[in-house]
């Protein structure tokens, strides 16, 4: 079976508000020991809506400088107007990125043709490979199974999908309406992952891994050699960290907490105003050092 875990991987800042590439290298050497299957650079854990197009283009530069060729990357390139969007994905795929992951307009109401409309044009005008980004809690409109189906029979270059959605259940409509044509659908929450394998899915593009690759990893390699009952224990891990997503504060900001709790010696920062450096976050803290105990304690993977 072939499945991945793509991490869409936290940004550091400065006391500035500006990525910190330094505290940014070590964000990438712990995600490559632990042997994610890809990094996605300024996806929504890497608060791209915080920097403007011209850090946006910077900090691409220095990923693809200091991380390609030792992983696959793939970089978040919905902006608010279409020439931009259009122009940093261009940039991506030059710096070698496999693949611009696009969130649609979000503040405009879009109905399903405005969204065929929309990945369409920037499908063919860009004439390089391209994801869709599907999450209705942030773009306000969810893109349909038969859009997408519309959307890769026009358009051979548009080759995955990251599905961000509170109801798998349209993951595995947008499986079933792309069977057959190599289009990769990936669970944009990580519980979602084994469902996401049995619906014919590529795996996931999960917030979790930024703080637990390692058991991502094994839960990947898992999957792949049809341990389904090590692959459940696993999950079942991942489930009791969902609780992450659903505390109130920014979950980069507590996926930065918890990479420092796990002794990678980065400030966990987030863009204004989710930057509360005063959060108690003790027993979310406790929690994460409960599943790695509990995670050390499972028999070691074959």
């Amino acid at each position: 079976m072939n499945a991945k875990i793509i991490v869409p991987v936290v940004t550091v800042f400065n006391q500035n508000g500006t990525p910190d590439h330094e505290a940014n290298k070590i964000v990438i050497d712990y995600m490559l020991r632990n042997q994610v299957d890809g990094i996605l650079v300024l996806g929504s854990a890497g608060e791209f809506p915080g920097l403007d197009t011209a850090e946006k283009q910077r900090f691409l530069e220095f990923y693809a400088d200091y991380a390609g060729g030792r992983t696959a990357l793939y970089a978040g390139t919905g902006c608010e107007r279409f020439a931009d969007t259009l122009a940093l994905s261009r940039l991506a795929c030059d710096l070698g990125y496999q693949a611009p992951l696009v969130i649609g307009p979000y503040y405009y109401g879009m109905d399903q043709e405005h969204i065929f409309t929309f990945y369409d044009t920037l499908a063919k005008s860009l004439q390089r490979d391209l994801m869709i980004y599907n999450y209705p809690a942030r773009s306000g409109h969810n893109v349909a199974a038969q859009t997408v189906q519309r959307l890769v029979q026009a358009n051979p270059n548009i080759v995955g999908l990251k599905d961000t959605v509170a109801e798998p259940a349209h993951t595995s409509q947008v499986c079933r309406a792309t069977e057959g044509t190599g289009f990769q659908v990936y669970s944009g929450y990580d519980d979602q992952f084994l469902y996401n394998l049995s619906a014919g899915g590529a795996g996931s593009i999960g917030g979790l891994a930024n703080i637990v690759p390692d058991i991502w990893h094994d839960l990947v390699c898992s999957a792949r050699r049809n341990d389904m009952v090590r692959s459940m224990q696993l999950s079942r891990l991942l489930h009791k960290l969902m609780v992450t997503y659903e505390t109130g504060f920014s979950a980069s900001f507590l996926f930065k907490k918890l990479l420092a709790c796990r002794g990678l010696g980065i400030a966990p920062r987030a863009v204004f105003p989710f930057d509360d450096s005063s959060a108690d976050t003790a027993w979310i803290e406790q929690l994460l050092h409960a599943v790695l105990e509990e995670y050390r304690s499972m028999p070691q993977g074959a």
